[in-house]
């Protein structure tokens, strides 16, 4: 046998092998890197700024987007500013407040993801009436502690994991808490005036449920600089929460007004003000059957129960406007009005006209 012989029967039997072991009908199998872009999950699953694909960003999609509430925006930047100089003044030193993202999440999801140890605020909305989280990691904590009991600013915060905290920690967070809750109520002023109180401090993400698992909440991630020190403070509305603001939040720009036309507004009242109405002065009524109507001949009288000195109803159709006394001026008949016309009680007039 020839040498190319032997090597054309090499290759042959190679094909043969690889289409043994290929799978049936030339079906291709995904390999692991396929599999998780398919589905959507990938090793940065922790970071919320990757962008969901696939299965996913499916399951996802009926998330509450924080971009169909553009107010939310500018919100939440008022608040950085105001948190920027508060801190300064709360801990005499120099503080920067960045904005880093505001997400849509599901309830369950984040406290699922809150790293351990943190405190966890729960407050209340008061005129909105429902619940709110603020979430400050154990790196802030330190700090903060660090600055407000006269730390050295060139030493790192001293971090002992593993132990609860201590009364006076909790104390110090709790201050700063409500310096930061005080600055969101006046980032909502413009808007609606609405106060956030605290409620309790918890540390464990299980009793710091204020809503069902499933349910959507805005999330606002914000860092917290001192020099050499800082960390993570979050903020946690659920879509509940602002419901009752919606319309505000929907708003493009502070003040917008949604369908009106002060031209068109104007110029419909001028119109109603020059529109000529027929108003009736009624001296009585009273029912008569149709046959004695048709039987009626010139000369017959028609006898009224009103007395002479009886009022008259001023009337417009259907409606009783207003009440009054007949009399003379010059050669015509007038109507002099003795009583006011009460709006509320036109209404309940056509109210009751309307259901006879």
């Amino acid at each position: 046998m020839s040498a190319e012989a032997a090597q054309a029967e090499d290759k042959e039997w190679q094909t043969g092998a690889d289409n043994e072991n290929a799978p049936a009908g030339g079906e291709r199998i995904l390999n692991q890197d396929e599999i998780d872009s398919l589905l959507g999950f990938s090793l940065d699953d922790n970071d919320n700024g990757v962008a969901r694909t696939g299965v996913r960003a499916i399951i996802n999609s009926a998330l509450i987007s924080y971009e169909r509430l553009p107010m939310l925006e500018i919100v939440f930047d008022r608040l950085v500013r105001l948190m920027t100089t508060s801190l300064r003044n709360f801990t005499s030193d120099n503080v920067e407040v960045g904005l880093d993202q505001i997400t849509s999440v599901r309830f369950g999801d984040y406290l699922n993801a809150i790293p351990l140890p943190a405190m966890i605020a729960v407050f209340r909305a008061e005129q909105l009436d429902n619940f709110g989280l603020v979430t400050v990691d154990s790196s802030l904590i330190y700090s903060i502690v660090d600055v407000l009991l006269g730390g050295r600013r060139t030493a790192a915060a001293t971090r002992v994991e593993g132990r609860p905290y201590t009364t006076i920690e909790r104390t110090l967070v709790t201050r700063m808490i409500e310096v930061v809750l005080n600055d969101a109520r006046q980032a909502f002023a413009p808007l609606t005036e609405v106060d956030f109180t605290l409620d309790r401090i918890e540390t464990n993400p299980r009793f710091a449920a204020i809503a069902r698992a499933p349910n959507a909440a805005i999330l606002v991630k914000m860092r917290i600089d001192m020099e050499d020190r800082g960390g993570k403070l979050e903020l946690l509305l659920p879509y509940a929460t602002l419901e009752p603001i919606r319309k505000m939040l929907l708003q493009q720009f502070m003040g917008e007004k949604f369908g009106r036309d002060n031209i068109w507004e104007g110029h419909l009242a001028s119109e109603l003000w020059n529109t000529q109405l027929e108003v009736r002065a009624v001296l009585d009524e009273h029912k008569e059957p149709l046959r004695k109507l048709l039987d009626l001949k010139v000369g017959d009288t028609l006898m009224l129960e009103a007395a002479p000195e009886a009022p008259v109803m001023l009337k417009c159709g259907a409606v009783e406007l207003s009440r009054g006394r007949v009399g003379r001026m010059g050669q015509s008949l007038a109507v002099r009005v003795e009583k006011s016309i009460n709006p509320a009680t036109q209404r309940a007039v056509m109210k009751l006209g309307g259901g006879k």
